[in-house]
């Protein structure tokens, strides 16, 4: 099955053609992780004198080094080579999500023309690391294809009530909260008509850089004078959960420095945290383990998909079914740090499910 993907190219200028960084970000990235030229070189594949030449010309472009050596202690980038990298690290995080959606517009008017068109799922959810892996897990289906934009929780939900899409996301808090998070989903389920399936737990929760320097410890600890904040987007469910969060415990968000910085994703957020532009941020903890960060445990939150009854009985919805349910599935879940399989696959009628949880 074809397979569409949109990248972001990252181009340099300088008294001639253009030169793109993406070769050597990844070399870079590399020797920070390992602090190895060897392993770099062996990631990249390429030779170690290849790579040791690409260091070279890089820094000449610059007119800086990239990287330090020091004999019997190997190699560390320098404060510009790291700056490079989390600004690549930044840039994947905040714009691999809009690409991927972009990828997938252009797959649905270019596909009827090349291939004979298998069955489409479309699929609006927020942006995740299990949604993730269950798109890995899809794409090797042959007889299925998967139009998976990302979208808020609300607006997943409006896209299945009128039509736009066969499979929408939905997550919810534990405790106190759960309760208005059901009741702004509550308006656009169809007691009827839809149904809910169980996918996955996740945990969330504030991600700071490694060691925890300025020593927070929870949602007070982000109005300390010397914290900076980033935030998620007004239409993300995390936001909003954030938001309820902060009301709950009497913070008001006007005490936070950077609540009004904003990224789209919960690796967005965390590529922020980790390249030193903030100290702290919220999201997911599979986000902070990605980036190296710590990560301080707030709340638990169930994710589901919702779909019309009708669509549950087709054959692509029993295959998706089949998928979660399977042993190969929930231990690929599993891999995902803050992540949990949880009853995975077992289907709800909206009654049944407002009821399991107390609202009326």
């Amino acid at each position: 099955m074809l397979q569409i993907e949109i990248e972001a190219v990252w181009r340099f200028r300088r008294e001639g053609s253009p030169r793109t960084v993406a070769v050597m970000l990844g070399v870079l990235n590399e020797i920070r992780k390992t602090g190895k030229i060897t392993s770099a070189a062996s990631d990249a594949h390429l030779s170690y004198r290849h790579v040791w030449n690409l260091i070279e010309q890089w820094s000449e472009f610059f007119g800086t080094p990239l990287v330090e050596t020091q004999r019997g202690k190997g190699s560390k980038l320098t404060p510009f080579g790291e700056r490079l990298v989390w600004a690549g690290e930044r840039m994947q995080a905040r714009l691999g999500p809009q690409l991927d959606n972009l990828a997938q517009e252009l797959a649905s008017e270019i596909k009827p023309f090349l291939e004979q068109r298998p069955s489409v799922i479309r699929v609006h959810a927020s942006h995740g690391f299990a949604v993730a892996k269950l798109r890995e897990f899809l794409d090797r289906e042959p007889g299925i294809g998967v139009d998976l934009r990302y979208v808020s929780n609300q607006h997943s939900l409006v896209s299945l009530a009128q039509g736009a899409c066969d499979l929408s996301g939905l997550h919810l808090p534990h405790g106190a909260l759960r309760a208005q998070g059901i009741k702004a989903a509550r308006e656009w389920l169809d007691p009827r008509e839809d149904r809910i399936i169980s996918f996955v737990t996740r945990e969330m929760g504030l991600m700071v850089a490694r060691g925890n320097p300025l020593r927070i410890a929870s949602l007070s600890g982000l109005t300390g004078p010397k914290v900076r904040f980033v935030n998620r987007d007004h239409d993300s469910g995390t936001r909003l959960l954030f938001d309820q969060l902060l009301a709950a415990n009497g913070i008001d968000e006007s005490r936070i420095n950077g609540a009004q910085q904003i990224e789209f994703t919960h690796a967005a957020v965390a590529a922020y945290v980790a390249s030193g532009m903030a100290d702290a941020c919220f999201g997911v903890e599979a986000a902070a383990r990605q980036f190296g960060l710590d990560f301080i445990r707030l709340l638990t939150e169930d994710y589901f998909f919702v779909c019309k009854r009708a669509f549950l009985d087709t054959a692509p919805m029993q295959r998706i079914l089949e998928i979660i349910r399977s042993a190969d599935f929930r231990a690929a879940v599993a891999t995902l740090p803050g992540y949990v399989p949880s009853d995975t696959g077992t289907v709800t009628g909206v009654k049944a499910f407002l009821e399991m949880h107390a609202v009326r």
